[in-house]
Order: structure tokens, then sequence, then C-alpha cells
């Protein structure tokens, strides 16, 4: 009897040990990636406005050791700016711009769709295909002409995904140890408005029309709180004449982002604590890890955004504004 129960003791501190083990989350790499590019819509002014239109996919990653995607978040801001034959600029320069996930159902694609759906549900159903899948393997899926060609993948989504391809790609290999389990909920947000250097050209300087474009990401475990998160940026500028048309060469444009910038972004001089803008962007992202995306968007701001409690501004004396912004919104379409 006695060795019976000790049996019965042993398998439970063994079942018991098993399940401690199992339920313990596996660590993976958070990662992000922006590509950019102009070419597409922009065109020059005439009768009509000219445009210019930065087009920017961000892709958010989760990733194992083993460089499988546990998790994945996709979307793409298209800020458009116009400008007349006169090369002013025509849009209000206090405009911003919604992301296609915000979008939702306003971006009105689904009535041209093939398979009557909207782009958030197509780009959803891509990150949703790309689990459990590696770098390699996303990169091995068949496309024609940037659309899916595969029968599986062309019943949920048959917009292009080339350049979703080349993001996710730049993201896991960007992804870092930031603290992030595997069973976090994954977020992406993005702000993007018309940066102040946008300018009307003149007959002796070209006119700027710039996009400004914040990226956050965010992990939550199950009580919310932050286990990781990355924040970025990017100034997109297109050139235009004093006629209105588009100076800068498009096709050969490569709108780095200011982490992607680092040390060459410049502005450690400038800097009251000789801090680089990246350096400072992750100081933030350090001081918000185990808050709450509530308690993020209570940091105190003055007038010109930046922070005003001490043990912030110690590390990120930069505005802020749209960190706290990108990070509500990463926080609202976490998944």
């Amino acid at each position: 009897m006695k060795k019976i129960f000790a049996l019965v003791i042993s398998v439970a501190l063994v079942m018991s040990s098993f399940t401690a083990c199992s339920s313990k989350s596996e660590t993976v790499k958070t990662g992000l990636a922006v590509i950019s590019s102009a070419d597409h819509s922009s065109k020059d002014a005439g009768d009509t406005d000219g445009l210019a239109q930065v087009d920017s996919t961000a892709v958010a990653v989760l990733v194992d050791a083993k460089g499988v995607i546990k998790n994945c978040a996709i979307d793409v801001v298209q800020t458009m700016i116009n400008f007349n034959n006169a090369g002013e600029i025509t849009t209000d320069l206090a405009a911003t711009f919604d992301s296609k996930q915000v979008l939702g159902n306003a971006y009105d694609m689904k009535k041209a769709s093939s398979i009557g759906k909207e782009w958030f549900e197509q780009a959803n159903a891509f990150a949703d295909y790309v689990k459990g899948k590696t770098v390699a393997e996303v990169k091995g899926i068949a496309l024609e002409e940037g659309y899916p060609a595969e029968e599986d993948l062309k019943s949920s989504v048959t917009m292009s995904v080339d350049t979703m391809v080349s993001a996710i790609e730049k993201a896991v290999n960007n992804a870092q140890d930031l603290g992030a389990q595997a069973d976090d909920k994954l977020g992406l947000g993005i702000f993007s408005g018309i940066g102040s250097h946008s300018v009307n050209a003149t007959a002796d300087a070209e006119g700027f029309a710039q996009a400004y474009t914040h990226y956050g990401v965010v992990t939550l475990n199950k009580s919310g709180k932050i286990t990781s998160s990355i924040i970025d940026a990017s100034q997109s500028d297109v050139k235009f004449s004093a006629e209105g048309i588009i100076t800068s060469d498009l096709s050969g444009a490569d709108f780095k982002t200011k982490t992607e910038l680092g040390d060459a972004y410049d502005m450690k001089k400038a800097s009251s604590i000789g801090k680089e803008w990246y350096e400072q962007a992750k100081a933030f992202t350090d001081y918000i890890k185990g808050k709450t995306v509530a308690d993020v968007k209570g940091i105190a701001l003055d007038d010109s955004g930046k922070a005003t409690s001490d043990d912030l501004k110690s590390s990120v004396t930069i505005a802020i504004g749209e960190f706290l912004t990108v990070v509500d919104r990463a926080g609202l379409a976490a998944k």
C-alpha cells in the first residue's frame, strides 16, 4: 500500500511539473519594418493639382528562436499632399491621414474585390497565413506580378502582397529580444501627417511635400501590461518646382526611417542630453515597459508635446505626443 501511495504521489508531482513547464510561455523577438515609396500615384500639377503620395507599408512580427513567425500585423498608410501649378501646397498642413486598418470599410475596396473582401480583411488574412512560417517559406509563396498564385491563399487574398512579403522579411531580420512572450497580443499603430519641412516652391528654391509618419508596436500580456514596444518614424520628402513639376527621382527614392538613419539623422548635436533620436525612442520604449496603454496615455506633456516628469526628461527630451498616439492605436489593434 505504501508503495502504491508513493507511486501515486510521484506521478502527481511529475504531472504537476509537466503542467508548470507547459504553461510557461516561450520568449519571442519583436520586430518592426517600414517600406515607403512615392512612385505609384504621385503626379505633376497641370490643370488639376499635382500629388505627392507616400505609401508606407508597416509590418510587426513576433518570432521564435527558430525563426518561425508566431504573430504578425500588417498596415499601410497613404499620405497624400496636393500642390498646384504655381508650386503651392494646397492641402491643409494640419491634415492627418488614417491607415488602411483604421479606415476599415471606409477604404472602400470591397466593391472592386473579386472575393468581396475589404483591404483590412485581406491584410489580416495574409498576416494569419504567414503565422507558423519562416521567412524562407514566406518568400517562397508563389506570386504572379505581386499577386498570390496559390489557391489556398487566393481564396482570401487577391490584392498585391509583394511589398508585404519584403516588409515581413525585413521585420523578422530586425526582430530583437525585448521581453515579449509567444502568447502576448501584438499591436501595430500608425499616425501620419504633413511634416513641418513642407514648404511652397519659389523661383529660387524647390518646394517640399513631407510625409511625416510615426509607427508604434506593442505587445501586451494577459494583464494588459506592455511587455515590449518599438517606436519609429519616417520623414519622406517629395520635391517639386515652382511650376508644380515633381523634381525628385521617385523611382530610385530610398526612404529610411529615423531608426534606420541612426546617427546620420544628426540630431545629437542639438540635443540637450546628447542623445540621438533613435536613442531617445529606445529610452521611451524602455520607460513604458510594464505599464498599461492607459498609463502611457496619461504621461504628462507640456504644450510642445514634451514630457514633464523628471524621470522621463532625463532620457527623452524630444516631443512624444505622436508616440503616445501610436502606442494607443497599437494597443487598440492588439490581438
